[in-house]
């Protein structure tokens, strides 16, 4: 059995982009911003942030479009593509 989710907590990076496909469908397209903090091995405090891209489809899209905006917190579920 195969399984493939991701689920990100993290701040918009980038504000989502509403379009539509050829046949009518929403997309949006959008950043999100994660920060990974850690101790190294000489006990300074390191940082690092990664940014992910997430395109949401149909009325989630519009949703996500509606209500979301640079800095926002957002939980996105879905797969790795």
């Amino acid at each position: 059995m195969d399984f493939n989710k991701a689920i990100i907590t993290g701040r918009v990076s980038q504000a989502p982009e509403l379009r539509s496909t050829s046949n009518g469908q929403s997309v949006a397209s959008m950043g999100v911003a994660t920060n990974r903090v850690w101790i190294d091995h000489q006990g300074k405090k390191k940082e690092e942030v990664e940014f992910h891209a997430v395109v949401a489809w149909g009325k989630l899209a519009e949703t996500a479009a509606a209500f979301l905006q640079r800095g926002t917190t957002v939980l996105v579920e879905g797969r790795l593509a």
